[in-house]
Formats: C-alpha cells, structure tokens, sequence
C-alpha cells in the first residue's frame, strides 16, 4: 500500500471520524470515494395473481403470502400416474434463480416422482404425516421433524406412507447447470417409482406421469394449515 494512503487511513482510523470515512478521504490532492455496496439498491414487492388456485408472483421482487393463500397444483385424478400435489411460491412465469422451494403433499402409496439423481444439492423435512424415504437402495421411514440432506448425485424419491397425507418441506439449488439421471431400480419399482429404462430426459422419464394442473387437492381440508 502507498505509504501515502495508510497515513491518511491511519488519520480516520478513530469512532469519532467514521463519519469523514463516508464522505471521501484526500490523499495526495485526489479524493478516495468509499467503494459502494453492490446490495444496497432498494428491492420492489412483487405483485401477486391468483389464476385460479390461489397467488403467485407476477413479477420480481420480494413478497410474503400465506400457505393457505397460495397457488396450489395437482395431478389427482387425472388419466395417468399422480405425483402428489404442490405449492412451490414462484410462477412459471417468474421463477426463483438460485433456490427452489415448495411444499410437496403425497398420499399413501403415491410416489412424489421418479427414483433419481441430480446434480444439484437438495434438503427436505417432513412436516405432517409419514412417507418412506428410498435412498440409494435403502428405505427410511420418515415422521414429523425427520431431515433429508441429499448431496448432488444421491439417489432418492418419496412415497406417501402411514394413513393420510404426508407434507414435506423440498428445497434445491439452482446453478444454471442442472442434470438428472433415472436409473432403473427394483427397489423403487415395487413402489410404482423407477423409470422403465434409464434415462436422462425428464420428458421421457415422466411420459406415464400425469402434468401437474393448477388446482387444489381434493384432501385440502385434512391439511394442517386448513
């Protein structure tokens, strides 16, 4: 460092001169201006729509709404395989960049997917009622409070088990860089939750899956927050 600057920052060093610290520093003739934080610009709430199923954003920002109040999906009662119903806070229109997060409901005996693995971290917790945890050929009976940490790359899926829905707090990672791999699994074929043939491409994996829909499940009122 200039000898120059460190006298001048030893000069300011003092509580009393934090204040001058703000305003600039003169060294040499020429003002040394505070470097601004790169988080300091204001952030805007974000509107919230309902399109039918409760409220999602309808633009970036900040926002608070209430589990209750917000947009739900489903895949019951369709004509295909169902995964469960799930409130995941953002839009198809504006998703969360670096973190996902939803709640995710299944029923007894109803897989939240495919048996998988990502190259993103995710975490779970189980909120309400009971599900099995299929992990890298191991199952694992979760009850309320009991946390999955599942590194990139680990094998996993839920079933909903016990006698009525199970809640379960998902959030992953977001890089940008995201891959999937479904491997065949006899483990998670006897629970209706294994690919028929490995695969990579989430289209082929879940073509016997049906598309979530914006819709509330219809055991809405067995949930804890109803």
């Amino acid at each position: 460092m200039d000898q120059a600057i460190f006298e001048a920052l030893l000069s300011v060093a003092s509580l009393p001169s934090l204040r001058r610290i703000s305003a600039g520093v003169k060294v040499a003739g020429a003002w040394l201006q505070p470097e601004k934080h790169p988080y300091t610009g204001a952030v805007r709430e974000a509107p919230l729509d309902d399109s039918g199923s409760g409220l999602a954003p309808a633009g970036d920002g900040w926002f608070v709404v209430n589990v209750r109040d917000a947009q739900w999906l489903t895949s019951q009662n369709g004509d295909k395989k169902p995964s469960g119903s799930e409130c995941s806070f953002e839009s198809q229109e504006f998703e969360f960049s670096q973190l996902g997060i939803r709640l995710h409901v299944l029923e007894p005996g109803e897989p939240n997917g495919l048996y998988h693995s990502e190259s993103e971290q995710e975490d779970f917790l189980v909120l309400s009622g009971e599900c099995t945890l299929l992990v890298e050929g191991e199952e694992r009976l979760l009850r309320p409070w009991d946390f999955f940490h599942s590194p990139a790359g680990t094998e996993h899926i839920f079933v909903g088990a016990g006698d009525g829905p199970c809640v379960i707090l998902m959030a992953g990672a977001r890089s940008g860089d995201w891959q999937v791999l479904y491997p065949v699994s006899e483990l998670a074929a006897r629970h209706g939750a294994s690919a028929e043939e490995a695969t990579s491409d989430p289209r082929q994996a879940y073509a016997q899956f049906e598309p979530s829909r914006r819709e509330r499940p219809s055991y809405w009122d067995r949930l804890p927050w109803a």
